[in-house]
């Protein structure tokens, strides 16, 4: 007997232990999805049939059970990503087209030995966050039928949370990979846009749409993350990831305060989110209340500014012969964008601009932010009933994420006072903080949740627990050629090093510019009694093979010893020995290597 929901650490312990097959877990999935009551979820399912027959043939062609990272693992896919074999419809019958290559990511899954088990419903075009705008119907909460499910990924948070799949794709431009996520009791894994290519999926703001995975669990999130993720160069927007970090002790975390604190009348989210805070507080956190007027105003662009053009552009022929095919809601958003002009698209871009220079004073006092998910839910006929209005309140706390290049997790936070409804939180930061961002969305996950998707009793797996980056990483501090934008910082990042901080040494050291080295290099030097202002610095991790490595391939006459930092701390990094310094130039009086070589660029 299978569990109500298929997790990944779950369903992977009982294939190890050949408890259970892929042909009866999938076997599984077929009556679960024809019993279940809400026929709004898929809009293209994978017929019984060929489900049966993909998981004969991973079983033949690798009888091994876990022989593959994903191996018969069942998933479902928002109805806006290519599936070859099925049709992609965007939830617009009349816009449908046979695909006949995977998506890139669900190529990446498949070749892991996860199983499609259908396309899911949304929000037509990727357009609303409540899962109400399509013509397949409306898929519901899986806690009450009255209620939306979220959207617009709908039917994938929906999969999951049912227990037909043990993770699904959605997207996100505005909230529709967290929204799903909050209603459903899931975790919302929002990468950093880019980190995940797009390829074979119908864009709705380009530039800002990310894929998206819903999971029972933030381990199991991550995991699926990892396979998916990784350039695409047939994706213009995809990125080569340059990760971040975040500190492992003294975490400075953004918290709502004053007007702010926003929740159109629902006490229980309001309830529940400051339990999410004080959950914070026990794990060591600092709070921080920070004002969230620049980040709502930047949320506030990606709908009622220029950017609302971006989805029209998406469809822009298709919507001039068939709008009369388009879900009213979507049909009025999209066509808003008519005659926006140029003009405004660049006054749209300098206004975030602006909106993201003032949310740098927010980052300077905190390290992330833990925000509502959705500051309250409504039921399917109250969103009907103001379907732009109330849509708008899910997106509060969402919208201005992607359009300020963050990272995002979002998870469960409990249940209403009356055990009826879900709610949820999300921690945010900026871009590629996505494995720094993890240990601590499980820990926090763990210290609130209730269940798993439908089944409020089910324990989270410590199988899927996400070890903290202290666990595993070496520190090292940087000076010259390898921090951040520098020539050598590839060398840091590709092995997965992860930024700390920045911060500078002790008062007394010396800074040299060593001759005769490509690309350029400083010498650093400690003169006890030397009165300076200290250098910039950076304080890297390290996986302590690449640790290692990097030592090892450090020229002389350069050397690894402790630096001691203006903190106090004493951490390794790259010293000089000095003799090596007898006719170097000293660029002690630049603050740092970086000042130094701007300096020198500088006519």
């Amino acid at each position: 007997m299978l569990p109500i929901m298929l997790d990944l650490a779950t369903v992977r312990a009982l294939y190890a232990g050949r408890e259970t097959t892929p042909l009866e877990v999938i076997a599984a999935v077929i009556e679960r999805r024809a019993a279940w009551p809400d026929k709004a979820v898929f809009i293209t399912p994978t017929s019984d049939d060929a489900l049966r027959a993909a998981a004969r043939k991973l079983m033949a062609e690798h009888p091994e059970p876990n022989s593959l990272p994903l191996w018969g693992i069942p998933f479902a896919v928002k109805d806006n990503i290519d599936v070859a074999g099925l049709p992609t419809t965007a939830a617009c019958p009349a816009y449908a087209y046979q695909p006949t290559a995977d998506a890139t990511v669900v190529a990446r899954l498949r070749a892991a030995g996860a199983i499609v088990i259908g396309k899911t419903n949304l929000d037509q075009f990727a357009t609303g966050l409540n899962g109400t705008r399509s013509p397949h119907g409306a898929p519901r909460s899986v806690f009450d039928a009255n209620y939306v499910s979220g959207g617009s990924s709908s039917g994938s948070g929906v999969t999951v949370a049912a227990g037909f799949a043990s993770f699904s794709l959605g997207t996100d431009t505005a909230g529709s990979g967290r929204v799903p996520a909050a209603f459903q009791n899931l975790v919302g894994i929002k990468p950093t846009v880019g980190l995940l290519p797009n390829t074979g999926a119908v864009p709705a703001c380009r530039s800002v749409d990310c894929i998206t995975i819903f999971a029972a669990t933030v381990g199991d999130g991550v995991a699926v993350r990892k396979i998916a993720e990784g350039f695409d160069a047939a994706d213009p927007f995809s990125r080569r990831a340059v990760w971040a970090s975040l500190p492992t002790t003294d975490l400075r975390i953004g918290v709502l305060a004053g007007a702010e604190r926003e929740f159109f009348g629902n006490t229980e989210v309001e309830r529940l989110y400051d339990a999410s805070i004080e959950n914070a507080k026990s794990l060591g956190a600092t709070i921080v209340p920070f004002d969230y007027a620049p980040f709502r105003q930047a949320a506030a662009l990606l709908y009622d500014g220029p950017w609302v053009a971006e989805r029209l552009a998406a469809v822009e022929d298709f919507f001039a012969s068939s709008e009369a095919d388009f879900d009213p809601s979507v049909r009025a958003i999209i066509g808003g964008a008519r005659g926006k002009t140029a003009v405004e698209a660049f006054n749209g871009k300098y206004r975030l601009e602006e909106l993201r220079r003032q949310t740098e004073a927010t980052w300077a006092k905190v390290d992330l932010l833990l925000l509502p998910t959705s500051p309250t839910t409504y039921s399917v006929a109250e969103m009907q009933a103001e379907p732009i209005t109330r849509n708008s309140h899910f997106g509060r706390y969402t919208n201005f994420v992607n359009l300020l290049d963050c990272a995002a997790i979002a998870i469960p936070a409990g249940f209403d006072s009356a055990d009826h409804l879900p709610a949820g939180v999300t921690l945010i930061a900026p871009a590629f903080t996505d494995d720094a961002l993890a240990p601590l969305a499980d820990a926090l996950h763990r210290l609130g949740a209730r269940g798993m998707g439908r089944d409020k009793s089910a324990a989270l797996p410590e199988a899927s627990l996400v070890p903290a980056a202290s666990d595993t990483m070496l520190t090292m501090v940087v000076v010259g050629a390898h921090l951040s934008g520098m020539p050598l910082n590839h060398e840091l990042t590709l092995p997965g090093g992860k930024l700390l901080k920045k911060c500078r040494t002790a008062r007394d050291y010396r800074l040299f510019a060593l001759p005769n080295t490509t690309p350029p290099k400083p010498g650093l030097l400690r003169e006890p009694g030397f009165a300076g202002t200290g250098l910039e610095v950076e304080v890297w991790s390290l996986p302590p093979a690449a640790f290692g490595h990097f030592v090892a391939r450090i020229p002389a006459p350069l050397g690894v010893g402790k630096i001691t930092l203006d903190d106090g701390s004493a951490v390794t990094g790259f010293l000089c020995e000095a003799h090596a310094i007898a006719g170097a130039e000293e660029v002690t009086v630049h603050g740092g290597w970086r000042a130094y070589i701007a300096s020198r660029a500088r006519p």
